[in-house]
This record gives C-alpha cells, sequence and structure tokens, in this order.
C-alpha cells in the first residue's frame, strides 16, 4: 500500500528527477501549495476558486483549478457516489493536486469532499512531501445552498429523484480546524482576498 493507501505494485521503483523542486520553483517564481475548498452543493466554492484562479494568474503566480465536476468528466469519469467512490474522488484529486503543487502550481481544488478522514488523506499527502495544503471550508448554510442551488440538485434530491445528496439525505462532516473559514455571506471578491492574503503569509512565513 502506498502512503495514501492506493495499491502499489510491488514492481515499481520511484525514479529520482535529475531537476529539483527548489530550481522548478526558482523559475516559476514562487512556491508550490494547494489549496482545498470544501462545502455543500451551491456553496460557492467553485466559483470562489475560480475568481481566485484569474487572481493569481494575473498576478503572475502559476495556478491550475481542480474542480469536482470537471474531474469527473475525465479522471474521475469511472466513479459514482457512494461513500467509497467519494473517498477514491478525493484521494485521485489529492494526488494530482501534490503532483501540481510540486511542480510549483497553486492547486485549487474544489470538491465537497464530504468526509472528514478523505480531506485529512489528503493533506498527508502533501504534507508528507514537504508541500503546503491549506483547507478552506466555505461554510454555506445548507438553506441558502438549497436556495442557489444552480445544478438544480436541491430540487432534485428534494422531490426525491436524488439521493445521496450531501447535506440532504447524505452527511456532510464539518473541518475541524481548517486553514479559513468562508460564510455564505462573505463576496467573492472578499474571499478571494482573504485566501491571497493567507498564501503571502505562509510564503513570507
Amino acid at each position: 500500500m502506498s502512503a495514501s493507501g492506493a495499491p502499489r505494485s510491488p514492481d515499481v521503483t520511484w525514479h529520482v528527477n535529475e531537476l529539483t523542486r527548489e530550481r522548478r520553483w526558482q523559475a516559476l517564481g514562487g512556491a508550490g501549495a494547494t489549496i482545498w475548498f470544501t462545502g455543500l452543493s451551491g456553496s460557492g466554492k467553485s466559483t470562489i476558486a475560480a475568481a481566485l484562479e484569474a487572481r493569481l494568474v494575473a498576478d503572475g503566480r502559476p495556478a491550475y483549478l481542480l474542480d469536482g465536476d470537471n474531474l469527473r468528466h475525465g479522471l474521475n469519469g469511472d466513479l459514482g457516489f457512494d461513500p467509497g467512490a467519494r473517498d477514491e474522488n478525493v484521494r485521485r484529486a489529492g494526488e494530482v493536486a501534490r503532483l501540481f503543487a510540486d511542480a510549483g502550481l497553486v492547486a485549487l481544488v474544489s470538491l465537497v469532499s464530504p468526509y472528514a478522514a478523505a480531506r485529512d488523506a489528503a493533506r498527508a499527502v502533501h504534507e508528507d512531501d514537504g508541500l503546503r495544503f491549506f483547507e478552506v471550508w466555505v461554510s454555506t448554510a445548507p438553506e441558502e445552498c438549497a436556495r442557489r442551488d444552480p445544478k438544480g440538485l436541491w430540487a432534485r434530491a428534494k422531490s426525491g429523484k436524488l439521493s445521496g445528496m450531501t447535506g440532504f439525505d447524505a452527511p456532510y462532516e464539518v473541518p475541524a480546524r481548517p486553514e479559513l473559514e468562508l460564510s455564505g455571506e462573505v463576496s467573492v471578491e472578499a474571499a478571494v482576498k482573504r485566501i491571497v492574503a493567507l498564501l503571502d503569509e505562509a510564503t513570507s512565513g
């Protein structure tokens, strides 16, 4: 088993690159990191993450958004929504984010990621590799998420056409110690400023 809990073949050996992480980061002008957005569907996490990606790139800082729905169009397209599949969804996203962060990008992961253990495992693969990981909980209340309902999921759940909806008939485990909590009342602009400040403080510290 690998550190992330995934099966590993006994016939593979880690290949050490000639190029060091420090040289990659120096060439890009900054350190890599992962910002992990978690929250209910409709909380605003993807909207904030997209705005943050645009802000960071405009500031000359390489960043890439790994959105949960987008990942399910390709990398995670074979996964369902049962608890085990949700954990695997998070595991794969965490491993990709770790690679991006190692490359010197700021990986922005936007996933409901309802289970604390899976989020903690994503954090662990970063920290074990000496990479920064910031959990951002977008704590918009379920009632407000249902009112917004940009994808129509809450309406489908209420009508009985969708089961296993996180926050409706499936659990969401609230982060115990996120680096940052953003409530539903915080504007996208203010949220982006707070996250940029968090990144800047960590980089200078």
